[in-house]
């Protein structure tokens, strides 16, 4: 199944989607529900996509995004002198709020007075369905209810300024998730698919999720160690080589840009960036002196 939350005029619901056919069938149950395991009962209607608004495929009770840096080897290369001098040998986990998430098709509203360096990240995203404390990598496949797309738009400046990736990585807004979930019994688990960005049309990014440091199983047995998972958490993976701050020179998002984040059998994921400019400083004034 393809599960989607949509908004169409005042309604706000979730549906099941047809993206051959175009269209999207409500249900009368919540995402959350429908993560937990509950069966989807469509209420008769059948909607255009094109007429309805697709929100992030977070579940109303998520509480963010628990994620997983430097997770490509080759990733891990171009950015070598600036994050991680060698390959982690335990994954590298930080968290992203709901606040900082987007919907797909929305327009990224950048603001260079946070930032002058955003930056692209296409993700594979894992949707926990069902919770656990010290799940055995072995048993991992049992708890994923399916995937999604998360582009995990990165303040570099930011990141760098404060030696840390919280900030850099919560810029309110910026991360765009979607457009759907795409359960496990149609994507398959281990998830097996080519993962690739393009900034207007130009290829940016492209690995396959077989390419990660730590698979989909280890990082949920890692990160349970601790935490314990929830229905709804999704964890995103990490991003593969390609990022704009590692180029010669180096690039980052513009307004105008249209990023388009995909991974096969999931979906595309596309937001145009509008930004907002810094104000000029006041110019220099010279002061005689008598």
């Amino acid at each position: 199944m393809r599960i989607a939350r949509f908004a169409a005029g005042p309604e706000r619901g979730t549906g099941l989607v047809d993206p051959r056919a175009g269209t999207l069938r409500p249900v009368r149950e919540t995402l959350a529900d429908l993560v937990a395991g509950a069966l989807p009962t469509p209420d008769g209607r059948t909607l255009e996509l094109g007429a309805v608004r697709l929100r992030s495929p977070l579940a109303e009770d998520c509480r963010g995004l628990l994620c997983t840096g430097i997770n490509y080897a080759e990733h891990q290369a171009e950015s070598a002198e600036v994050f991680v001098a060698a390959a982690p040998r335990h994954p590298i986990v930080f968290f992203k709020t709901p606040s900082a998430v987007a919907d797909p098709g929305a327009v990224l509203e950048l603001d260079e007075r946070v930032s002058a360096q955003f930056d692209w990240e296409v993700e594979l995203g894992v949707v926990i369905g069902l919770g656990g404390r010290d799940i055995a990598a072995a048993d991992a496949g049992r708890h994923v209810f399916g995937y999604t797309i998360v582009n995990d738009v990165t303040a570099r400046d930011v990141q760098r300024r404060h030696e840390q990736w919280h900030l850099g990585k919560n810029v309110d807004g910026a991360t765009p998730v979607g457009p759907w979930i795409v359960t496990a019994d149609e994507a398959g688990y281990p998830p097996d698919a080519a993962i690739e960005l393009a900034v207007n049309g130009v290829r940016k990014q492209r690995a396959h999720t077989t390419d990660m440091i730590f698979s989909v199983a280890e990082q949920i047995a890692v990160i349970s160690r601790y935490v314990a998972l929830r229905p709804g958490d999704v964890i995103a993976t990490g991003t593969p080589a390609g990022v704009g701050f590692t180029r010669s020179p180096a690039e980052f998002l513009r307004g105008g840009d249209v990023v388009e984040a995909r991974i096969d059998g999931i979906g595309l994921l596309r937001n145009e960036i509008r930004v907002t400019p810094a104000a000029p400083r006041p110019a220099m004034t010279q002061v005689e002196v008598a």
